[in-house]
């Protein structure tokens, strides 16, 4: 490739707050650059948010459907190569699936869609073009999360047995929703959210997470949802046992009335031989605690010689000691999915490493999970077969 890829926007407009992290995330490498947006549903900000980034007067769209079908009228050397849509949940699948029908690549906010049924139409639409959908699971792109996974599915734990995940918030625990506050008011409105709450929106992170470490899967969970907050219709708290496909037992705990935490997603898993733990508040040290040995502890960018697998240290960005966050693993995974696009273009073999983003099939879990989630919350056996 001897050019940025061309990037399109929909939603993520001056009023909205993931759209700005997908664009600092996209820049970071200098591999994409933003050429079109229909950036809002009102044409004010859309007009004015797309004049605040310098895009040009004639690609500044008021509505998707007109982004996509004039982008796809362009010349190849001109059009946009992917779609990025970071819309509210159900806001997801109309633009992805025209997306994918005219021939564009799809970067995805997650979870994938509003419905199970239409996971399933994007990833069987996937599955037939052949192109590229990336899910921004954001914390599968932490270098020492993959750290935690090359350990935990290389054996270096022995048979894993226990796995601990939980998402704690405190920024829901008032009736936010109905105190002028635009996040809350759509995350908490089913209509617009799902049919979940705060297993909908955090609970699918930590279930990811888990599931990605592993290399493992849910099989069965019991789930108990709760809307703590009064007046509340969707779920603002939970907790989930899992059972997992190679024999793991689980727990997993989402909440958004944690009153003061801020974003402490936490995962630990126990093996025979000894366990890991990581933590988002200090994503750069990896914990490893061995039965019969001191406790370890491994550091992003650190001269551990080839203790570091190759997925771990090709998403450091710095040298030892020089902290990473959030904005950097956002970053992996878009310049993973860039370099996986980029070797498409130009007809070369993607490694591993770049491959190492999440896709349909991820979409399609977290979908499940949601559905099985409530299923299981309102039934009286509790215990529920994990179905998608």
């Amino acid at each position: 490739m001897n050019r940025k890829l061309r990037m399109g926007m929909v939603g993520g407009g001056k009023d909205a707050f993931i759209g700005a992290i997908h664009r600092l995330a996209a820049n970071m490498d200098g591999l994409i650059e933003l050429c079109c947006g229909a950036l809002s549903i009102n044409p004010e900000i859309a007009k004015d948010s797309g004049r605040s980034l310098f895009l040009p007067e004639d690609r500044i769209y008021l509505t998707y459907d007109e982004m996509i079908t004039k982008e796809s009228q362009l010349p190849a050397d001109q059009r946009m190569d992917f779609v990025t849509i970071v819309t509210p949940n159900f806001a997801h699948f109309a633009p992805a699936m025209m997306a994918l029908e005219h021939g564009f690549h799809v970067v995805i906010e997650k979870p994938i869609t509003f419905t199970l049924d239409e996971a399933k139409q994007l990833h069987q639409k996937v599955q037939e073009t052949g192109l590229i959908l990336c899910l921004t699971h954001t914390y599968s792109g932490y270098p020492m999360v993959k750290q935690a996974r090359a350990m935990v599915t290389g054996g270096a734990l022995g048979k894993i047995r226990k796995v601990w995940v939980e998402y704690p918030q405190g920024w829901l625990s008032k009736l936010s929703e109905r105190e002028g506050n635009a996040q809350a008011a759509w995350r908490t409105d089913p209509k617009k959210s799902g049919k979940a709450g705060a297993m909908g929106d955090i609970g699918t992170h930590a279930a990811h997470l888990a599931e990605y470490v592993t290399g493992s899967q849910i099989t069965h969970l019991c789930a108990d949802l709760n809307a703590m907050v009064e007046g509340r219709i969707l779920d603002d708290d939970g907790n989930v046992l899992l059972r997992m496909s190679n024999g793991e037992r689980g727990v997993l705990m989402a909440s958004q009335v944690a009153a003061g935490e801020e974003n402490a997603l936490k995962i630990r898993i126990y093996g025979e031989k000894g366990g890991i733990e990581w933590a988002q508040h200090e994503p750069n040290t990896l914990i490893v605690k061995w039965l019969d040995q001191p406790t370890q502890i491994l550091r992003a960018g650190g001269n551990y010689g080839d203790r570091l697998s190759s997925f771990a240290t090709s998403n450091c960005r710095t040298p030892g000691g020089h902290p990473e966050g959030y904005l950097e693993a956002f970053a992996n995974i878009y310049r993973n999915f860039a370099q996986t696009l980029s070797a498409r273009i130009d007809g070369t073999t993607p490694t591993p490493e770049m491959l190492d983003f999440p896709n349909t099939q991820d979409g399609l879990r977290g979908m499940a999970f949601i559905d099985n989630v409530v299923a299981s919350a309102a039934s009286t056996e509790k215990w529920t077969e994990y179905k998608i």
